[in-house]
């Protein structure tokens, strides 16, 4: 015949291993689940100082791996953000450059056409008229990339703004969890 002591050191046994088996499967841990696989009430659960500490520090464990867990998965996201908004920003940057360095050299060589034009054969002004055409075609490609490049900027941008508020709402919502007493 079990006493009193020995039948509660038999629920707290059972809790104990409930509670760790909860954690290994990373269930959540709560009085109802607890009390219902060790087979004690919930009344006991809240009652008996022992068993809750056990309950709400397994609790507090799992909520704390649960959230360095996310917190990592939430760094990976935005560093992944980060890094692509840092390459758009920098193809747009070369982009730039570039369309500067043609324009030069496109408005360099029409300076020599108007300069020289009496000295030129037809040949030669056929060559640098043709010379200037697929410049101009290529400031346009430029132009088309950096427009592209500015938009995946843009996008990149707004996509690191949802991911800081997505970020801020679940930090918020796992500091609420952290600060709500066990049901």
């Amino acid at each position: 015949m079990y006493t009193a002591g020995s039948r509660t050191e038999a629920s707290l046994l059972r809790v104990k291993r409930v509670v760790d088996q909860l954690a290994k499967n990373g269930t959540t841990i709560t009085v109802a689940a607890v009390a219902r696989e060790a087979d004690v009430s919930r009344t006991f659960l809240y009652e008996h100082a022992e068993a809750r500490t056990i309950v709400t520090q397994a609790a507090l464990r799992a909520r704390g791996l649960r959230a360095q867990s996310d917190q990592a998965q939430r760094d990976a996201v935005e560093a992944s953000w980060r890094e692509r908004a840092l390459n758009a920003e920098e193809a747009l940057k070369n982009t730039n450059a570039e369309v500067v360095n043609q324009r030069e050299r496109i408005a360099e060589l029409l300076g020599q056409i108007a300069g020289l034009q009496g000295d030129w054969t037809d040949a030669d002004v056929v060559r640098i008229t043709t010379a200037n055409v697929a410049l101009q075609h290529e400031v346009r490609a430029l132009t088309v990339e950096r427009d592209r490049l500015n938009k995946r900027l843009a996008a990149a941008r707004d996509n690191a703004r949802f991911a800081d508020k997505r970020i801020a709402a679940l930090e918020a919502q796992i500091t609420e969890k952290l600060t709500d007493p066990p049901t």
